[in-house]
């Protein structure tokens, strides 16, 4: 969650902000702090490790978003659904979750007791889904590409 926090105080913006605006906002942040706009190597090194920043950051806000999520909700829900859980992960109020189907999420501020409760679970997929899919920020880290 710190993460998210983060980014979105590098950009001034609320969890209630569209895509449309974050894309300006980036845009306008780029602009101020392209390297190619400094002379000096000290700001230019600056510059340079701030627009990587901006671009983390502006990537990472796009698929939390409602928007990404709702364009991907059908695919989400048959994953979330369907796919048993194959691997996971627990770092710092951050679970990671590799599914069957090889799509990878990662759920932002699940706290360490939920977490204990699904290891501790009899079924991990059945206690995800009703306590950590739809509970949690999310994002999709990883999407397997369909075989044709």
């Amino acid at each position: 969650m710190k993460r998210i926090t983060d980014y979105r105080k590098l950009f001034e913006i609320t969890k209630d902000t569209d895509l449309a605006e974050l894309k300006l906002i980036y845009r306008r942040l780029m602009k101020e702090w392209h390297p190619d706009k400094f002379a000096d190597e000290a700001l230019k090194a600056e510059a340079e490790s701030k627009s990587k920043t901006i671009i983390e950051a502006y990537h990472f806000l796009v698929s939390i978003s409602p928007e990404t999520h709702a364009a991907s909700l059908e695919d989400y829900k048959l994953t979330s659904a369907t796919s048993g859980i194959d691997d996971f992960l627990y770092k710092g109020s951050t679970l990671h979750i590799t599914f069957n189907d090889g799509s990878k999420y990662e759920y932002f501020g699940v706290q360490k007791n939920t977490y204990n409760k699904m290891i501790n679970s009899g079924n991990l997929a059945r206690f995800a889904r009703r306590h950590i899919f739809d509970s949690h920020i999310y994002r999709n880290v990883f999407k397997p590409t369909p075989v044709e």
